[in-house]
């Protein structure tokens, strides 16, 4: 475990020292703990795991023993497994070719993970050096003394590789491009490695176990070592990577690490790391929620990851090369999670970041026909449901982040929405998806009404009355799987609900989930689902169902859900916002209690420290904002929801140059209540706040207490709601029959969803 020999910590400039990699490497977290630049291209790291397990998604876990090689590209928290390319691993002595002999056992004592940096001391007595630029990575390694210090390359490690050609040219210098098959189905990356000394000899164990000495290397089967004589001092390599060629790799290469100073590349990452930390300062007396806050961030600005050169080339969806002109094209966009978190955080943190998301989105778009739904090495994996991109969009131009084409944004928007797949064409036509229509029904019903607010907002911005009007009929979908009598999201079949209807079950109806974890997904329209539920107080006491109910779940097993409290899962996406719906029914006490026990004891500074896979930073957004005492449940607004912080006092640095702070005095674990608060020297009862209050800086000071306000958070004006104005609506009726078949005749019923 990572820890810090200290019992007060108050916020430093040398924000990497307290950032522990290994948090999310064991459990089901799915990280990595090698080195990675700010959104980097490169994530330079050990593989302990090469056979694609749900718990090795990311190349490495914490329970192995085994390194099988050292990599140059990884995801972070998925759950499903990629990437591993351009693999190098040192032995000595005779060549190896296959995994299960040039493996090398390994000690977690002999290991250490830092922000930008990571070493470790193989069993073979072989020491590990990795740090990386934004597109470089480079290694060191240091021998025993011996005339047979290897390094071996295999073309086929981790995923499937279909087409290479590696040349040989010198005996200091290799180049070549790697195509390859897995979750991205056409992955192309290409690279540059070169040698700090030369080697003696080179020789290729191709895919029928043939050995060769050829040069220019095409069968991707092929094994390659590369023999070197050690005296005792580091071999260093350098690997620039590339989606356009070779030439790609060999430009990031000169611009990046143009020389052979390891320390100089790891110490100019681990500045980059503290310059993107200190966008958020935080004080503390208890040392590892500063370390677990500090990872959390890290997390976050590990993906979405840089995927144009240094002279803005890329390669697109179509597999054409593109140049991004006045932005960074990015990859790896895991929206059906980061769209709930991560890109609010980075509207508030890093407002140029996101305007080049969303030039990448329009981009895809223009080049593969709709928006993303989760791009991968421009790959469309179709994995995940709705079309979350057009919240990232909406949420960032009412927040002001306007400078890209927003007629073509919109175009795209209505693309993806009308895509005739995945239930879109019943869901149009009868105003709900019910099992016979579509898998995941549910789901898809309550996810696709939510991106349509989306885009009913953002045409309303554009003036696009017509396309509001479409579109904020269709937000009001989720009605009809509401079911008044259980007071929950149910599938539908056969025109009437399903039946029997257990909603702890986890079926094909909801995506990773049940009833209970799906029930409760209407952002855009919570003063309408509270009337949906009868009110309030109804709202309210099923909530309470939901954190009180046995956390048992029946049906199939599913490894997302965990972390479980009840029946909240905070371990899988859906459940990420339900704390903070007390807020909307003037009870922001229990939102209080409740993010404070999840902040408490979901998250720890462990390996196992996650109670779900990272998903690409959705997992440790959550904590980030939630620990600073706001959170967007609704993205698309421009109201954070406001609880008790984690800090004595938190400070975020916007790119305007504005400081906005927060600080609660006697704030302890036995004071998690709001009692009160002030907003730049004004008394302040709500608990919400405005985007445009936040970045426009200033100070909200609460007082704390160990009893729940009066005052705070109560009281119409006081409480946060989303509301669909336009209730005009189509509602889908439910068939009420009393048995499925009759001889002479059957009385039937039919009950509107809204009634």
């Amino acid at each position: 475990m990572f820890m810090l020999g200290i019992t007060s910590v108050r916020a430093q400039k040398n924000y990497v020292q307290y950032v522990n990699p290994f948090i999310g490497t064991g459990g089901h977290g799915h990280t990595f703990p090698g080195a990675v630049a700010p959104f980097g291209m490169v994530q330079l790291s050990p593989d302990t795991r090469i056979d694609g397990s749900w718990d090795g998604c990311s190349g490495y876990h914490y329970s192995d023993s085994i390194i099988y090689g050292f990599s140059h590209t990884h995801l972070s928290g998925t759950g499903i497994s990629d990437y591993g390319d351009i693999m190098l691993m040192p032995t000595i002595g005779k060549a190896k070719y296959k995994p299960a002999d040039y493996g090398s056992k390994f000690s977690h004592a002999k290991e250490k993970a830092e922000a930008g940096s990571y070493t470790v001391e193989l069993a073979n007595k072989v020491k590990v050096g990795l740090t990386a630029s934004t597109r470089v990575g480079m290694h060191y390694y240091i021998f025993p003394k011996t005339d047979s210090a290897n390094l071996v390359m295999d073309l086929m490690h981790r995923d499937r590789c279909t087409e290479v050609l590696l040349v040989v040219q010198s005996n200091t210098r290799i180049v070549g491009y790697r195509k390859s098959t897995a979750w991205a189905t056409d992955q192309y990356i290409s690279f540059v490695m070169e040698f700090s000394q030369p080697f003696e000899e080179h020789s290729v164990m191709n895919g029928q176990g043939l050995l060769t000495t050829i040069r220019s290397i095409d069968d991707p089967g092929s094994k390659i070592n590369f023999r070197f004589k050690s005296t005792g001092k580091p071999l260093m390599v350098k690997v620039a990577l590339s989606s356009v060629g070779p030439d790609g790799a060999q430009k990031n290469l000169e611009a990046e690490i143009p020389h052979w100073d390891f320390k100089k590349v790891k110490t100019e990452a681990q500045e980059y790391w503290n310059k993107e930390l200190s966008k958020i300062e935080v004080e503390t007396d208890q040392a590892n929620n500063f370390i677990k806050f500090y990872t959390a961030l890290y997390h976050c600005m590990t993906h979405p990851s840089t995927a144009s050169d240094v002279d803005g080339r890329y390669r697109g969806m179509d597999k054409r090369i593109y140049t991004a002109e006045g932005y960074t094209h990015y990859s790896v966009f895991s929206l059906w999670d980061t769209f709930r978190a991560l890109h609010p955080l980075m509207t508030l943190i890093d407002r140029e970041r996101t305007r080049s998301f969303i030039h990448s989105f329009l981009n895809m778009y223009q080049q593969g026909g709709r928006l993303p739904v989760w791009e991968l090495a421009s790959n469309e994996t179709d994995c995940m449901i709705g079309y979350h991109s057009v919240s990232v969009i909406t949420d960032a131009a009412v927040k002001g982040i306007t400078d890209f084409d927003q007629k073509l944004a919109l175009e795209a928007m209505l693309k993806s929405a009308n895509w005739p797949h995945l239930g879109l064409p019943a869901y149009q036509k009868n105003g709900v998806i019910t099992i016979d229509d579509e898998h995941e029904s549910v789901s898809k019903t309550l996810e696709y009404a939510y991106d349509d607010w989306c885009i009913a907002q953002f045409a309303k911005l554009q003036g696009q009355d017509a396309v509001y009007k479409n579109f904020i009929q269709r937000s009001q979908y989720y009605k009809n799987t509401f079911d008044a009598e259980t007071g929950l999201m149910r599938p539908k079949k056969n025109g009437g609900w399903l039946t029997p209807f257990e909603p702890k079950e986890v079926n094909n109806h909801f995506t990773e989930a049940n009833a209970w974890q799906y029930s409760f997904f209407v952002p855009h329209d919570i003063a309408g689902h509270i009337t949906l539920m009868g009110g309030a107080e109804a709202f309210e006491k099923q909530l309470d169902r939901l954190f009180t109910e046995d956390s048992k779940t029946t049906g199939r097993d599913q490894a997302d859900i965990t972390g479980l409290i009840g029946q909240y899962a905070h371990g899988n996406e859906p459940s990420h916002h339900m704390a903070y719906l007390y807020n909307y029914v003037g009870k922001p006490e229990k939102t209080q209690r409740y993010v404070r026990q999840i902040l408490s004891t979901l998250y720890h500074n462990a390996p196992d420290g996650l109670s779900g896979n990272e998903d690409c930073g959705q997992m440790s957004a959550w904590f980030v904002l939630s620990s600073l005492g706001i959170y967007q449940v609704t993205p698309g607004t421009t109201d954070f929801i406001l609880r008790s912080p984690l800090f004595k006092k938190s400070t975020l640095h916007f790119e305007n140059g504005n400081v906005f702070t927060v600080e609660s005095a006697a704030n302890t674990v036995n004071s998690p209540y709001i009692q009160s608060a002030i907003l730049n020297n004004q008394s302040f009862s709500k608990s919400y706040i405005s985007y445009t209050d936040l970045v426009k800086g200033g100070a909200l000071s609460l007082k704390m207490s160990s009893s729940p306000s009066a005052t705070f958070g109560k009281g119409k004006s006081a409480m946060p709601t989303t509301r669909v104005e336009d209730t005009a609506w189509v509602g889908t009726p439910s068939i009420v029959a009393p048995s499925k078949s009759f001889k002479d005749k059957m009385e039937v019923s039919l009950k509107a969803a809204a009634d």
